[in-house]
């Protein structure tokens, strides 16, 4: 399937976004995502509760890049490098020809079509540079937020469940 070699990290921008790596320096932003009652509203995931809590997220994620499991990326304003929001891919199947989009933002900076720039952006890089062939985001069956970018961005209802978390659905966009 595919060419997922990270070693070299993929800096991505476009017309207002600049996407690129994790470093230590964003323990403050991650800290303060990982830490907002309404961002992790849906995810489901233990809320941080320290800087330190942030940098060994940092730490794990940077470890998965390198092993080539994930991408994982800070979402900054061109020409500002203060994260504001992160977008990823992971799970990885080379036998399915696929993998998992995840995304989130500061709420200060929702609504402002960031999230589906950077979702574009990822989308392209998927196919055209690592080779995957299908894309799949779960999340929670009441995230209108991410129903509504999901579909803007041709991503389509899935069959797929998760039996383990009835909670959630799936979206999938095929290349």
């Amino acid at each position: 399937m595919s060419n997922r070699n990270f070693t070299s990290f993929p800096i991505l921008t476009t017309e207002r976004l600049t996407l690129r790596q994790l470093v230590i320096n964003d323990q403050q932003e991650i800290f303060m995502l990982r830490s907002d009652g309404e961002v992790n509203k849906y995810l489901g995931r233990k809320i941080a509760n320290s800087i330190d809590d942030a940098s060994n997220f940092i730490n794990k994620i940077n470890a998965h890049i390198h092993k080539n499991d994930s991408l994982y990326w800070a979402i900054t304003l061109s020409g500002n490098n203060v994260l504001i929001g992160t977008i990823c891919l992971f799970s990885f199947s080379d036998e399915n020809d696929k993998c998992e989009i995840g995304y989130e933002l500061l709420t200060n900076f929702q609504g402002q079509g960031i999230m589906k720039e950077a979702v574009e952006k990822v989308i392209d890089y998927a196919f055209n540079i690592i080779g995957v062939q299908k894309i799949e985001a779960f999340f929670h069956k009441d995230n209108q937020r991410s129903i509504k970018l999901l579909k803007k961005c041709s991503f389509r209802d899935s069959t797929v469940l998760d039996n383990t978390a009835p909670d959630l659905i799936c979206y999938q966009l095929t290349n």
